[in-house]
């Protein structure tokens, strides 16, 4: 490790805390070295808030130690007595959130035995209901263990009030460790081995300037007009250079989730169109003419221009459109698309890097690693690379572009293009998707030097025409490659996405396997420059070379020095607020009277139920709720736990939650509820809860932080007004009578609902709760489809008296409805086994509902009263 990196080793093994690093310093390093320390039999360490990537990456890295004891992974292919096994024979387990809570509510994790608990990306943990309940369920039983957290996001802490304080609370932490890239051990640490970093700054081209000039004038009249029409939100950090930064838009949106609802339908879409008009000044700088022009082009329909705020009505925008179909088309109207400039940079890298390794006269292979934004980029640097900046282009405009506008071209230029389409198809597998750029799925390619060579004339470049270009070829595997057969000064070059297949240690992972000595930054990332800094520290023999290639005054620079402002000064308000935040001592939550984690025992029960009038109070009985297994991925079962109430979680065949033997809810949030009412799953869901049920509730839970209430299509997708919604849920109300509808605004106010609901009531049994339905996934559901008329079977079971312990028995013994009608009282109560229900059944069968004069004093009804039965018979007559 550096000297950095062994620094915050040392702070987070000796004291508990939380570790916010700078992007790119090597968190994972420090945290794989955490986990080395630990992977003994005679530890039990947990390990929270990992991804597959992050899991595979450590135990490859482990691997790479020589570490006798790699860290196992617990998921729910491993059933709970083979968890039992792991939880004993210690180590480093990684575990997910919902299954530990699951574990640990059923006492299968022994917590005694618990030496600590790692949580990874720890800026998660205020969202991540389950581990933050797990950690609370340590803490509460284990007060001796650690509780260690990384994270090197510092602009999560950015967003909302008192962030870094809540994330600390949660992590039961009360130490903040802050490592910024431009701390000084750090800053020292980086500079003994600093790679050769070569910038070159490309100029973009004038047509390009005009297209980036129109859309960043189009982008301040949008946010002027934002801050026009809300002069009441707080709007300062609404900027154009803060509306191009990346997640920038997120942050936004969170702050104006929870009034959203109370926005103009002006402003909603101005805030759609100023994201639009974002992705495509980025655009701009990475995609190749072509592909702008077509995406520029999807926004110029009658459909759009009518949805949008107006801006494309703009002179500018009749710029922007112009100036994009110049990068196409020539003023003759001829098919001539303008090669991206960072191309030419590109390529004459790679021939410098070539001229180098001949100089140098050595049998080793130079290895030159490109790292772009996207798998789209990927893929167009391969094309470019192995076909040519004309030969490529002119391919993916045939592919692209519209038959019609292919016709308007000169026939030259028709000729030409069919004698290339021609040449195209005979083209390797390696250019047969080519028109497949926008949803190209490969994240890498390895290309080495081609025996061919072409003639391929670029513009003119302030460095001169470049009248040859090199090409590659592509090769499967690097390993495949026969480094014999390659010449000496032949680089072999690998192009990977710099989050390749969404793996955020997908650099850090080539730059191990494959050494590279040449590096090229197609994209500025800052994450990725700190990374190379550390390789070159960490293998200070290899002389690193990069390429930093980003154009000068842009957008895209402009992006980039503005990340690493925000950063910057998300760290300072970091640091300001650690000098000034109180920690309460018992934040930690290893003092035995920490009331924060307590929940009301039989002593504190003993307590609130003095003894009154001289006599002995009764005993508390803890409240339970049975919670079904899925449900933990929500943030109640965490709550109602807080309140007292002791959870047990079981997987329930009918319902969400079992308050008590008689109430059973489906819990939904509003995107469920869409989905569940247009599919139809929410009828057979209330089909179940009432025939098992006496009081079925649907409970509908909206998010705390957006508002309570359905209005315009803010829930709903654009494709169906929210009447639909509404009118589908008056159905099911008139469906089914019995059902509540409860609405609930946030978690919170849904668990103290529970706790009242519960308040004299019996407690609900796990094993009868677990069965209740269960059966009708068997050979039972067929025998009741195949004996019962599905409809008689419903019209019983919302009879009086008549429920889900009893149904199955009446339908069994009683033959008919005519046969129904005819059993006395007796015989019913034989048939029911209780005579409160067999009384109920028979008064709901033979006693008239209301007599002739009542009726005809209420004015109720002009049809004489008649018993339920004739009622019944005239209907279906």
């Amino acid at each position: 490790m550096l000297e950095y990196e062994n620094q915050i080793f040392l702070d987070i093994l000796h004291e508990d805390g939380l570790v916010i690093t700078a992007k790119g310093l090597g968190i994972e390093i420090v945290f794989g070295n955490v986990l080395k320390a630990y992977s003994d039999p005679g530890n039990l360490v947990i390990v929270l808030g990992t991804t597959d990537y992050d899991e595979r990456y450590f135990i490859d890295l482990l691997k790479s130690y020589g570490t006798n004891m790699l860290p196992r992974v617990v998921n729910a292919e491993c059933p709970s007595n083979e968890r039992e096994v792991m939880y004993l024979e210690g180590g480093v387990l990684f575990i997910s959130g919902r299954i530990l809570v699951v574990d640990l509510l059923k006492n299968r994790v022994p917590l005694h035995l618990v030496t600590g608990v790692l949580v990874y990306r720890a800026h998660n943990i205020l969202n991540a209901y389950q581990e933050a309940f797990a950690l609370r369920l340590y803490r509460q039983s284990n007060k001796t263990g650690f509780i260690k957290a990384f994270t090197n996001s510092s602009l999560a802490f950015t967003v909302g009030f008192s962030r870094v304080e809540r994330v600390m609370k949660a992590l039961f932490v009360k130490k903040l460790y802050l490592w910024p890239r431009f701390h000084s051990i750090v800053n020292s640490c980086l500079s003994k081995h600093m790679p050769e970093v070569i910038e070159l700054h490309v100029k973009i081209t004038p047509k390009m300037e005009n297209i980036q000039t129109a859309l960043l004038d189009i982008m301040n009249y949008i946010v002027k007009e934002l801050k026009r029409l809300n002069k009441y939100l707080d709007l300062d950090e609404l900027t154009v250079e803060n509306a191009i930064a990346k997640k920038f838009h997120k942050q936004l949106h969170l702050q104006l989730d929870p009034i959203w609802h109370q926005l103009s339908t002006t402003t909603k879409q101005l805030f759609s169109d100023l994201k639009t008009l974002r992705s495509l000044v980025m655009s701009l700088t990475y995609q190749d003419s072509v592909s702008f022009y077509c995406m520029l082009n999807s926004l110029r329909t009658m459909e759009y221009a009518v949805k949008a705020s107006g801006w494309i009505m703009l002179d500018e925008a009749e710029n922007l459109f112009k100036y994009a179909k110049s990068r196409v088309y020539t003023d003759k109207s001829e098919l001539k698309p303008e090669p991206n400039p960072k191309w030419i940079a590109l390529s004459e890298v790679l021939n410098e890097i070539q001229e180098q390794k001949r100089k140098k006269d050595d049998d080793s292979i130079d290895k030159v690693f490109i790292l772009v934004q996207d798998n789209n980029v990927c893929h167009q640097l391969k094309n470019y690379l192995t076909m040519g900046a004309n030969e490529y282009l002119l391919y993916h405009s045939l592919k692209k572009l519209s038959h019609i506008e292919l016709q308007k071209t000169s026939g030259k230029c028709e000729k030409k293009a069919d004698d290339q389409q021609s040449t195209s198809e005979n083209m390797s597998e390696n250019t047969e998707n080519t028109d497949e750029d926008l949803q190209g799925d490969q994240d890498t390619y390895i290309l080495t030097l081609s025996q061919k060579s072409t003639e391929d004339t670029e513009p003119s470049t302030s460095k001169g025409d470049v009248k040859h270009q090199t090409l590659f070829e592509e090769c499967s595997q690097l390993a495949e490659l026969d480094v014999t057969s390659c010449a000496k000064s032949a680089p072999v070059v690998i192009i990977q996405a710099i989050k390749k297949g969404g793996d955020p240690m997908a650099v850090q992972r080539t730059l191990t396997e494959h050494m590279p000595n040449n590096v090229i930054l197609y994209a500025a990332d800052i994450g990725t420059v700190r990374q190379l800094e550390v390789y070159q520290n960490n293998h200070p023999s290899i002389g690193l070379k990069v390429y930093f290639l980003i154009y000068g005054g842009s957008v895209e620079e402009q992006e980039y020095l503005t990340s690493l402002r925000r950063e910057k000064e998300a760290f300072h308000s970091l640091i300001n607020t650690k000098t000034t935040m109180v920690v309460p001592e018992e934040q930690d939550g290893k003092s035995e009277d920490c009331l924060a984690l307590m929940i009301h025992s039989d002593s504190a029960a003993a307590e609130e139920n003095t003894r009154k009038g001289g006599m002995q109070s009764e005993a508390k009985v803890i409240p339970k709720v049975i919670v079904d297994m899925r449900e933990f991925r929500s943030e109640l079962p965490a709550i109602l736990y807080t309140r007292g109430i002791k959870i047990e979680p079981v997987t329930l065949v009918v319902g969400d939650y079992i308050l008590t033997p008689e109430i059973c809810v489906e819990r939904k949030s509003i995107s469920d509820l869409i989905g569940s009412l247009l599919s139809g799953r929410l009828y057979n869901q209330a089909v179940a809860m009432t025939r098992h049920y006496a009081k079925p509730m649907l409970l509908i839970e909206f998010d705390q932080n957006k508002p309570f209430c359905f209005q315009g299509n803010y829930y709903g997708s654009r494709d169906f007004q929210n009447s639909t919604i509404t009118t589908k849920l008056q159905l099911l109300t008139l469906h089914f009578p019995k059902l509540k509808i409860i609405w609930s605004p946030s978690p919170h106010a849904t668990a103290q609902l529970f706790e009242e609901l519960k308040q004299g009531r019996d407690q609900p049994d796990a094993n009868v709760a677990a069965k209740i339905g269960a059966d009708e996934n068997t050979e039972d559901k067929q025998i009741m489809m195949e004996k019962y008329n599905s409809r008689i079977q419903d019209f019983v079971a919302k009879l009086p008296g008549v429920h889900s312990k009893n149904l199955r028995v009446l339908l069994n013994k009683g033959q008919s409805l005519s046969h129904l009608i005819r059993l006395t009282k007796e015989e019913l109560k034989e048939i029911l086994g209780n005579a409160n229900d067999a009384e109920m059944l028979h008064k709901a069968l033979h006693e008239k509902c209301l007599s002739t004069d009542e009726k005809s004093s209420t004015k109720v009804s002009k049809v004489r009263g008649k018993n339920l039965f004739t009622r019944v018979k005239k209907a279906k007559t």
